[in-house]
């Protein structure tokens, strides 16, 4: 079994191996070529495994960011029933792509 880890990045938790590319929430720091994630939860490499409380003490990720674009847009509709009330607004939120290229701890 290879190395992974958990963590924890814009709200949301992640299972990364290395070589691995997710598509998070975007960060202030993804305008630097590689950032580094200190919320790890979790790393396991076989049969040896850390877990935190809440964090692992000394893991870290270290990811490359691809890129930086738009996700896709989420509809949000509010109405009032025979009040003549009826709004309609859309969002759309930064993401970012990231390549895990090492898992420390």
């Amino acid at each position: 079994m290879s190395k992974f880890a958990i963590i924890g990045l814009g709200g949301k938790q992640f299972r990364v191996s290395e070589g691995d590319k997710i598509i998070a929430e975007k960060v202030a720091e993804a305008d630097a070529g590689t950032i580094k994630i200190n919320h790890v939860f979790l790393v396991a490499d076989g049969d040896a495994v850390k877990i935190g409380a809440p964090i692992v003490e000394g893991a870290s990720v270290e990811a490359k960011v691809l890129g930086v674009k738009k996700g896709e847009k989420v509809r949000v509709f509010k109405m009032k029933q025979r009040k003549r009330y009826r709004r309609e607004r859309g969002h759309r939120q930064f993401e970012m792509e990231l390549e895990i290229l090492k898992i420390n701890g």
